[in-house]
C-alpha cells in the first residue's frame, strides 16, 4: 500500500488535532453515562460502523495467528488505556495529573524499544524526548498547582496500567501487527476492547444510561472522529514510522487539548502555559527531525 508524502507528513498533526478531542468528547458524555459503560456503548457502535466499513470495501480478514495479535494490541491500545485513565478519573484522579502521568508515554516506549528491541535513539532525539515532557509538564501545571494528593491509590494503579499498555501496545503493534489490514484489524481491536468494557461495565457499574440530545452527539463524535477516523491515522502511523516517532507524537495532545479547553470552556492559558506549548513543539520536532535524518 503506498501514500504520497505529503498525506504521509499531514497525517501526524492530523491524528494529533483529532485525538486530543477524546477528552472534550468525554467531558461532555460523562454527566450523563459512567466511563466503563460509555466506552462499552461506543465500542459496540464502533464495530458496526467497522463491519459495514468492511463490507464496503471488501477488505480482507486476517490469519487467525493475525487476528489474535490485533486482539492483543485491542487490550493493551484500548482496553487498557482508555479503561485505565477513565477509571483513575472516576477514582478523583484529576484529568490534569492523569494526562501528565500517560504523558511519560514517549519515554517509556523509548525505554522499552531500546532495552528489549534493540533500537538506538539519536542524542537529539533523547533530548526531544526530554524538551517534549519539560513542555507538557509546564502545560498541565497550571492545572495541577493547588494538590497534587487527594485520590485513591486505587487511582495512581490505573493510570501507570494505562501508561503502560499504551507504551507496550505501540511497540506490540510495530513488532507482530503488521500483517492485518487497517479495517478488519481494527475490527478484532474493537472486539476485545468491547469485552473488556463489557466486564468492567457489569463489574463496576450500574449500566444507568441518561439518553439526552448531549450524550448522542458526544457518542458520534467519539464513534466517527475517535474510534474510526483517529485510531486508523494511529495504526498507518505506526506502520510507516519507528515507535519512537510515532510516540512522540502524543506530547503534542495536552497541549492541543488545553487550547480547545480554552476556546470551548474558556479554560485560562497562563504564560508559563503558553511557554510549555512552545517546548513540546521543539521537543517533538527534535524527534521527527532526527529520526528522519537517521533513516
Amino acid at each position: 500500500m503506498t501514500h504520497s508524502p505529503r498525506w504521509i507528513a499531514a497525517i501526524p498533526f492530523l491524528f494529533v488535532l483529532l485525538w486530543s478531542t477524546g477528552f472534550i468528547g468525554a467531558k461532555f458524555a460523562l454527566p450523563y453515562i459512567e466511563p466503563f459503560t460509555l466506552l462499552f456503548v461506543r465500542m459496540l457502535l464502533a464495530l458496526v460502523a467497522f463491519a459495514g466499513l468492511i463490507l464496503v470495501f471488501r477488505s480482507e480478514w486476517p490469519r487467525p495467528v493475525d487476528a489474535l495479535h490485533q486482539l492483543v494490541v485491542g487490550s493493551l491500545i484500548h482496553a487498557g488505556y482508555l479503561g485505565g485513565v477513565f477509571a483513575a478519573i472516576k477514582l478523583d484522579m484529576s484529568a490534569g495529573l492523569a494526562a501528565l502521568i500517560v504523558g511519560l508515554q514517549p519515554l517509556l516506549t523509548a525505554l522499552i524499544a531500546r532495552l528489549f528491541l534493540g533500537n538506538s535513539l539519536h542524542t537529539r532525539q533523547w533530548l526531544g524526548l526530554g524538551l517534549g515532557l519539560v513542555g507538557v509538564s509546564l502545560v498541565l501545571l497550571q492545572k495541577d498547582n493547588t494538590e497534587v494528593g487527594g485520590f485513591a491509590t486505587g487511582a495512581l494503579i490505573a493510570i501507570v496500567v494505562a501508561l503502560f499498555s499504551i507504551s507496550i501496545g505501540t511497540l506490540y503493534q510495530k513488532r507482530f501487527g503488521q500483517g492485518s489490514k487497517l479495517l478488519t484489524g481494527s475490527f478484532f481491536q474493537y472486539l476485545a476492547t468491547a469485552c473488556w468494557m463489557g466486564l468492567l461495565s457489569l463489574g463496576f457499574e450500574t449500566q444507568q444510561v441518561t439518553w439526552s440530545p448531549t450524550l448522542v452527539l458526544a457518542l458520534a463524535w467519539l464513534v466517527i472522529v475517535l474510534s474510526i477516523m483517529a485510531v486508523l491515522l494511529l495504526m498507518i502511523m505506526i506502520r510507516e514510522g519507528e515507535a519512537a516517532r510515532v510516540a512522540s507524537y502524543f506530547y503534542l495532545v495536552p497541549p492541543v487539548t488545553a487550547l480547545e479547553g480554552w476556546l470551548l470552556f474558556d479554560e485560562r492559558l497562563n504564560t508559563l502555559a503558553l511557554l510549555g506549548i512552545v517546548i513540546t513543539v521543539m521537543g517533538v520536532y527534535l524527534v521527527v527531525r532526527s529520526g528522519a535524518r537517521k533513516a
